[in-house]
């Protein structure tokens, strides 16, 4: 992918400035000029892209602060192979595909328990590309969760893994789950999820509704967001929707 990313950066000539981050974006006025906020200063232009993405940083849940254990705690971004898991249990927080397979994994090494608050529904993993972009009405229409590919729950307790509800709060090493019961896991892996990249973006342009990549702040324009878009736009296969939409308006816009 970096590869590629590389040969289409040379073939359309674009220069890519690492290391800057956006901080915020204001239209002073009512002409058409856009000021964005950088760590590097402040950059003027007539259009501006947010394809920051729908996961780039982890998401932790509130009383992820409040735990202390003997071994890890880490967001599933950061787990790379069973070694790094010092002890012998460990919890996973979350079950969707991240959770599921890193639960899978140490199941062989590790004694696992897996917390879900949500069972979600299951498609066999050679399903995964037909269904990566698949559209699905965000709003007013169909809500529920994204399906988990490949193992499924019943494989996973096959397997030697503990399933359990989802867990409501923690206090030191202690973990409380929705049935009231208790665990002081050794390690934790939080399969949680992720946050967009979106915070520098006005709150002005977070309208409600299918707006297909479109702001209603002129000129301002959002790639890759569900949340902004439809389902399945933040795949590979499912942002060239936005892509093609954003470049429209930008070509037709006065």
């Amino acid at each position: 992918m970096v590869d590629y990313l590389k040969v289409v950066e040379a073939a359309i000539g674009v220069e890519t400035a690492w290391g800057i981050r956006a901080t915020g974006l204001e239209r002073r006025g009512d002409g058409p000029t856009l000021h964005l906020a950088t760590t590097a200063g402040e950059v003027q232009t007539r259009n501006i892209v947010c394809a920051t993405g729908a996961a780039a940083r982890p998401r932790l849940p509130e009383w992820a602060t409040a735990l202390s254990v003997p071994g890890v705690a880490i967001h599933s971004s950061s787990y790379h192979y069973p070694r790094q898991i010092p002890t012998q249990d460990v919890l996973i927080i979350g079950g969707g595909n991240s959770g599921l397979q890193i639960a899978r994994e140490l199941a062989a090494f590790h004694t696992v328990t897996l917390a879900v608050r949500t069972r979600r529904g299951h498609r066999p993993l050679a399903s995964y590309a037909s269904s990566a972009g698949q559209r699905r009405p965000l709003f007013g229409g169909d809500r529920r969760p994204e399906p988990v590919f490949g193992d499924n729950y019943e494989r996973l307790q096959h397997a030697g893994v503990h399933i359990t509800p989802a867990v409501t709060h923690a206090r030191g090493g202690e973990v409380t789950f929705e049935d009231a019961t208790t665990a002081s896991p050794g390690s934790v892996i939080f399969a949680t999820g992720y946050l967009p990249g979106d915070d520098w973006v006005p709150d002005e342009a977070r309208t409600p509704g299918p707006r297909r990549a479109t702001t209603p702040i002129p000129g301002l324009f959002v790639a890759g967001f569900p949340q902004y878009s439809r389902r399945g736009v933040d795949t590979i296969s499912g942002v060239s929707a936005d892509a093609t939409a954003i470049a429209r308006h930008i070509i037709d816009r006065p």
